[in-house]
Formats: C-alpha cells, structure tokens, sequence
C-alpha cells in the first residue's frame, strides 16, 4: 500500500479535488449557470491548474474525456453515484468497478457513503469490497461521508459531522470529505475524531468569492488537509482567479482577505 502523501493526489499533504460529479448526482440544472460547463471539456481545462491534485468525475465522463488529459490531470474516479431524480431513501448505486478504474488510469477512486441511511448497511458491505480491491491496485479511496436518511434531522450539526469523519477512519478510508460544521472548533473536533485519516471539506453551493475562501480559510487552520470542490469554482466566470486564491489559502495557508487582494 503507497502512503496516501506520496500519492499524486496529494501535494504537501493536502489535496484540492475539483468534482464535476454533478451531472449525474443533481442534473443539468446546475449548468444553467453557466452552459458552456455543460462540456466536460471545459471542466478539465480547469483542472490543469497547479492547485487541482485531481478531478472527479463518473465513468462515463472519465471514458469520454480523460484520455485528453491525462498528462496534466490526475483522475479520482467515482465508482457509485445516483440521481437526484431517484426519490427514495439515500442509496447510491455501484456503477463501476476498481478493477475498470484501474483500467482506465484512475490515480484514486470515490465512493458515496450515506451514514444513517436505511440503506447504510449495503453501502458499507459495498464499501469493503471497494477498499479492498483498491489496496490490491494501491489506489487512495476518497469517501464522500455524508450523513443523511429519514432520522436524520440536520446533517451538518458538529456531532453529526464528526461521526461522519470517523466512520471513514473506522471503513478504511485514506480521505474523507464532509461538509463544514459550522465553526471552526467544530471542524477541529471532526478532524480529531479522524485520527491520521486526511479530511476535506466539502466546497458547497456557490457563494461570494471572501465568504467561500474565509470557510476554506477556517476548515484548514482547524486540522482539514484541503477541499473537494464543484460548484464554488466551475460555475464563476474565472475559475482560474478563486483556484489561484485557494492555492494561497490551502497550501501557504494565506489569510483569505489577502489571497484574494494577490489575485486582483
């Protein structure tokens, strides 16, 4: 098993993973913002900044179009997903296997975990055997550890947030992504309920430019490695101005206020 800091998604021991796993898990309406990211393409040419350790995206995407990429994009292959059309209890559908990831060159795969969902028991068996086969292939797995499900009253509340954390150390998980509690002491008690495991919080529904890399800016000083990221990035007119300001903020651990004051 390669340490998950040497692996190419990983630089100086944090990651930005910008996903686009969005047209299969909300739909098209989240391009209605900006049409044109309804190519993939255009996606991927964001992704070769020097701040993106690698994208996300689903199979059929990463089949299309990362073999134009990737000498300068290192691809986290999500291997479950479902659509937001699907309106039953939290599930996410298996749609391909580590062995294809592999494959087709995937540097990590992803996979949906819905803790506290009526299905989280088949989610956790499918857990294993994608973390076991990613050891064989010596590929990082990223765990997207969102609790949600019929009991589940508020998925970002700080204990909810912490449980989450640790049921990616506890399944094996080299990194998990989870969204923001709400305070930087409550991120810093999720990231030590993590124990060695690397978190990422999760980059959310597009905000204004300050009010997005301040988050950014408060998750890392309390103990997250980095941010998985869609929206907040692909769907403003200059990707590449607030990707430059997250490569100050995350990895110089810049103020927010003066990241973006150098991207002006």
């Amino acid at each position: 098993m390669i340490p998950i800091d040497d692996s190419p998604i990983v630089r100086d021991g944090k990651s930005l993973i910008l996903a686009m796993d969005h047209g299969l898990e909300h739909g098209p309406v989240d391009f209605e913002e900006v049409p044109q990211k309804l190519d993939p393409s255009t996606v991927f040419e964001t992704a070769t900044h020097d701040a993106v350790t690698a994208m996300a995206v689903q199979k059929g995407i990463a089949e299309g179009y990362y073999p134009s990429y990737e000498d300068d994009v290192n691809l986290l292959l999500k291997v479950n997903g479902t659509s937001n059309l699907w309106m039953g209890e939290y599930d996410s559908a298996v749609n391909c296997s580590v062995d294809y990831a592999a494959e087709i060159g995937a540097d990590a795969v992803g996979f949906t975990l819905y803790g506290g969902s009526n299905h989280e028991v088949e989610m956790a068996e499918e857990f294993r055997n994608v973390q076991e086969d990613a050891r064989e292939h010596d590929l990082p797995v990223v765990m997207w550890s969102y609790p949600r499900g019929q009991g589940l009253k508020n998925d970002t509340k700080p204990e909810v947030i912490s449980y989450a954390t640790r049921l990616g150390l506890e399944l094996g998980a080299d990194i998990a992504k989870v969204k923001y509690p709400g305070s930087p002491d409550a991120m810093e008690h999720a990231c030590k309920a993590a124990g060695d495991m690397k978190v990422v919080m999760s980059g959310g529904s597009k905000t204004s430019d300050y009010e997005f890399l301040s988050t950014v800016e408060a998750a890392v000083q309390a103990g997250a490695k980095g941010l998985a990221v869609g929206r907040n990035v692909w769907q403003r007119e200059d990707p590449t101005r607030i990707l430059d300001a997250l490569e100050k903020v995350i990895y110089e651990e810049e103020p927010a206020e003066d990241a973006l004051e150098a991207t002006e």
